[in-house]
């Protein structure tokens, strides 16, 4: 009866997380949006992408929970600080399950030693697959238009692995005419050996809800935007255990007048 409790919990608190998914990288024009083509992985990941969805969203708030209030007793009373700090029962939900996992100390010291990466932090709590040998290679790398008026285009990598991949990121960055920064991280499951493929969509024009106090808004103005691809075991650009960047590839459309 426990492990069904356990199951029915973690996939209530999925959804209420998944309700709101942060990015890996704040976009604050257009909108990157992800998919996946060609066969799925059949690693088996358990609570993998429930605790890195938890971790993204949380562990910002946890660590300051604990600078702030020091010691905390139990799982209860830190997962309990946290639903009232972010408001969100469903966070203070997720925080139990892996917060028993391995006891609120461990819980507590893994969240430190993870310095806010969340795929180190599940894998530290060993909830995600880890493969150092992995690898991956790009095939093929295309934005579909090449050229065209402000709109959607579809960016789509291909790649493949012969030894299979780890728990990691797949990062695209847009090189933009007038230098404002755009890109977002998107997390990919620990995959087997073989072929894959990701399909990107990019909605390039302003966004009407972006406030220009808050940061610069992307205007996608006419002229060529390079586009650049990372597929990474672990966090692109972490420096902890189990993170590398397998392969990056390089490709760009042009937005016409």
């Amino acid at each position: 009866m426990k492990s069904v409790a356990v199951v029915l919990a973690v996939l209530l608190a999925s959804q209420c997380l998944a309700v709101r998914p942060p990015p890996r990288r704040t976009v604050r024009a257009g909108s990157l949006s992800f998919s996946q083509s060609f066969k799925p992985s059949k690693v088996d990941l358990d609570l993998c992408k429930f605790c890195i969805d938890f971790s993204q969203q949380a562990i910002q708030q946890l660590l300051n929970i604990i600078l702030q209030v020091g010691v905390v007793g139990t799982c209860a009373d830190l997962c309990q600080a946290l639903a009232d700090k972010t408001g969100s029962q469903a966070l203070g939900v997720a925080c139990n399950l892996l917060c028993d996992i391995e006891g609120v100390k461990e819980f507590v010291n893994l969240i430190e030693k993870a310095d806010l990466d969340p795929i180190y932090y599940c894998e530290l709590l060993k909830q995600c697959t880890i493969k150092d040998d992995g690898d991956a290679k790009i095939t093929s790398l295309s934005v579909n238009p090449m050229s065209g008026p402000q709109g959607t285009f579809i960016i789509d990598v291909e790649y493949e692995s012969k030894n299979g991949t780890g728990t990691g990121e797949l990062v695209v960055d847009i090189d933009t005419v007038d230098g404002i920064p755009l890109g977002q991280g998107f997390i990919t499951e620990a995959q087997e050996a073989g072929k894959y493929g990701q399909k990107i969509s990019l909605k390039a024009e302003p966004n009407p809800d972006c406030d220009p106090t808050q940061g610069p808004c992307e205007s996608f103005q006419p002229g060529n935007y390079g586009v650049r691809v990372a597929i990474c075991n672990g966090e692109c650009g972490s420096k902890h255990p189990h993170s590398q960047i397998y392969d990056q590839g390089m490709t760009n459309f042009t937005i016409t007048g």
